[in-house]
């Protein structure tokens, strides 16, 4: 997440698997249900059809399998996502069943037959995902005379099953792409994906230099064109005009240390009013937690994964630290800070100023251990639960968090005069 000022974003692992349910509703007496192998296999022969049409970009394939008798609205909204795929660059696009459970509340007098299997959508961007994220499409599928369709996606909302939608379902995608990634925006949209643009190749090479090169170094940066898409892509609580930008993921696998489905999704009201350099900031420091992602733990110290996500993003910038922090400079001039921000003080009120503590923390732990000591550090503590962050500490520095606090504040003193 990316807080509204020159040089702010921070992590939010977004993980959109939404589950799905699935049944078999007899809906018309006069009809015997299909048998459930041969329904099983007739909706993922269709949904093979759809996939290989969206890669093939065959329309004609993709249409012929939407249910002639759906709503008007469905069958349109259907065919502009598949247009708006066009530029899309996809390297793999399929479907998965699952389970069955009873929704014979859905059932449709004018089919012979409906079905709501748990689907789920598996697909890979070309050159900036090594695995596919799987998202969760809540369909609804009928039968009639002996033929299976898609005839809804929307129709099991009220169960509580909704469909994931991505930039496709809003509008036609334009793809800028770069060395490092690319760009996808909307019509409207592009002179923020420009901007992005222009700041891509070299916000990963920056991510890298610190981080190294054990990360994909190619990233998607997704420019919504409403606060529903931005809704869409990175849930209600963070789709707010005071963050500017926000790292999402599908999946992170503790155990592989992989993240699936990484994007930086940029607020296209906020992060379009930032400066140049602030949007280089803001790029840099979203990228610091696609590199880093895999290597994160859940309950590690907000302290250490912003601060760091801003140290990064302000490397060999020309902003002094009083520009930057102007609300620390301020407190410093009261008293130093007693303890280091806590994961509480990131969110409401005192979050700005807490962004701005952690990044002076990893800076004074930068000028102690030097760049190679932070990095081995937040490598370290990004993984650990908070009843380790005082050993690792003191294994690292020599002190534990109260020894940390007081090089902290000496050096604040000296940085704030």
């Amino acid at each position: 997440m990316s807080r509204f000022r020159p040089l702010l974003a921070a992590l939010v692992a977004v993980t959109f698997l939404a589950g799905l349910v699935t049944a078999v509703v007899p809906t018309a007496p006069a009809a015997a249900p299909a048998p459930a192998d041969t329904r099983a296999d007739a909706v993922r022969s269709l949904l093979e059809r759809r996939a290989r049409a969206v890669l093939e970009r065959d329309g004609a394939a993709f249409a012929a399998d939407l249910d002639p008798r759906a709503d008007a609205g469905f069958r349109q909204r259907q065919l502009d996502l598949f247009r708006n795929l066009a530029d899309v660059p996809l390297a793999e696009w399929g479907y998965a069943l699952g389970d069955e459970v009873d929704v014979s509340a859905l059932a449709r007098p004018d089919a012979d037959e409906v079905w709501a299997p748990d689907v789920r959508l598996s697909y890979r961007l070309a050159g900036v995902d090594a695995e596919p994220g799987t998202q969760g499409m809540a369909y609804l599928f009928t039968r009639r005379d002996g033929r299976w369709y898609l005839a809804s996606d929307t129709a099991l909302e009220p169960l509580g099953r909704r469909t994931w939608r991505g930039p496709w379902d809003f509008g036609p995608c334009r793809v800028l792409a770069g060395a490092g990634g690319f760009v996808l925006a909307h019509p409207g949209g592009e002179d923020l994906a420009a901007r992005a643009l222009a700041e891509l190749d070299g916000a990963v090479t920056a991510v890298t230099e610190v981080w190294g090169r054990a990360w994909a170094r190619q990233v998607a940066v997704l420019v919504p064109a409403s606060r529903e898409e931005m809704t869409a892509l990175v849930g209600p609580g963070f789709a707010t005009g005071a963050i500017a930008g926000v790292a999402v993921a599908d999946r992170v696998d503790p155990g592989t240390r992989t993240a699936r489905g990484q994007r930086v999704v940029l607020n296209a009201d906020s992060a379009g009013a930032l400066s140049p350099s602030a949007l280089r900031v803001l790029l840099r420091h979203e990228i610091t937690h696609i590199a880093t992602r895999g290597d994160t733990a859940d309950g590690a110290p907000m302290w250490a994964l912003e601060g760091f996500a801003d140290y990064v993003g302000y490397r060999r910038s020309d902003v002094p630290l009083s520009g930057a922090a102007p609300l620390l400079a301020a407190q410093v001039r009261r008293g130093v800070p007693a303890a280091l921000p806590s994961d509480a003080d990131f969110r409401g009120a005192a979050m700005e100023l807490a962004y701005q503590q952690a990044w002076s923390v990893n800076l004074y732990l930068a000028s102690v251990l030097g760049e190679p000591g932070l990095v081995a550090l937040h490598r370290r503590l990004a993984r650990a639960r908070p009843s380790e962050v005082d050993g690792v500490l003191l294994e690292a520095t020599g002190g534990g968090t109260a020894e940390l606090v007081r090089g902290w504040q000496d050096f604040l003193r000296r940085a704030f005069p």
